[in-house]
């Protein structure tokens, strides 16, 4: 009698069809998985077809960030790249910081935050809250107010900027305020009020040298060349007293 028995009919039977139907089954698996992926990739079956801009927007037009969204082909809802499109975004001139999320099933959410500038810098770019310098066109009708002009060493930023906000707090106590400052190449601080007229530090006791100019100020405007002349520039860089220079008020309306 042999030892390998053949199985009885019924039982091949059955055998070969749970082959069948493992085989038939991965097979299908592995094709709705392809099958699935291609839908997925497919920007025509899962676009993504819109998109809102969310932000307190100033000086950034939105039509700008739509290009920038679009600048390239978007891809399906799934394979959009957000960091790809979050790039172009913040590639714009005002946009400090974008941030992106995906909303099912079309939609993408984009929130921007914008630069707040705060100063021009140098006379051709501008300068934000956090000290950074950045290049774009302002347009001056939506501001409050003039921004300072600042000049400086390019390496210099963060101090000059310091100076700016420590002295006009002292000044903005007693009404005045700063249309522009200086800080030379050997840190000497020249300061110009918006009444126009120039304040000169010198390098060091900034503070106690605007105080002084602040005391002074009163005595200064009731002098009688007041009335005929405007005062041009007050030197401050005595330990003592002050130095005024005035202009004749036909000079500057003229």
């Amino acid at each position: 009698m042999s030892q390998h028995a053949k199985l009885p009919p019924l039982t091949q039977w059955n055998f070969w069809l749970g082959v069948v139907i493992c085989v038939v089954t991965i097979g299908g698996f592995v094709f709705g998985t392809w099958y699935l992926m291609d839908v997925l990739e497919d920007e025509q079956q899962v676009p993504l077809a819109r998109f809102n801009v969310q932000g307190q927007l100033q000086q950034t037009d939105v039509a700008a960030i739509r290009e920038a969204i679009l600048a390239q082909p978007l891809g399906s809802f799934f394979t959009a790249d957000v960091d790809q499109i979050r790039a172009r975004i913040e590639a714009l001139p005002w946009v400090k910081q974008a941030s992106l999320r995906k909303v099912w099933p079309d939609r993408l959410s984009v929130h921007v935050t914008e630069q707040t500038p705060i100063a021009h810098w140098n006379g051709d770019r501008l300068l934000n809250a956090e000290g950074d310098v950045f290049s774009a066109e302002l347009d001056t009708r939506k501001l409050p107010q003039a921004l300072p002009q600042l000049f400086g060493p390019e390496r210099e930023v963060e101090q000059t900027l310091t100076a700016y906000r420590d002295l006009q707090g002292l000044l903005s106590l007693n009404g005045l305020s700063i249309s522009a400052l200086r800080l030379t190449d050997r840190f000497s601080v020249n300061v110009v009020l918006t009444s126009g007229i120039e304040l000169k530090l010198g390098r060091e006791a900034t503070a106690e040298r605007i105080k002084r100019f602040i005391d002074l100020l009163p005595k200064i405007k009731s002098h009688p060349n007041n009335e005929k002349q405007r005062i041009e520039a007050v030197d401050l860089r005595y330990d003592t007293g002050v130095a005024v220079s005035w202009q004749p008020k036909e000079a500057e309306e003229s």
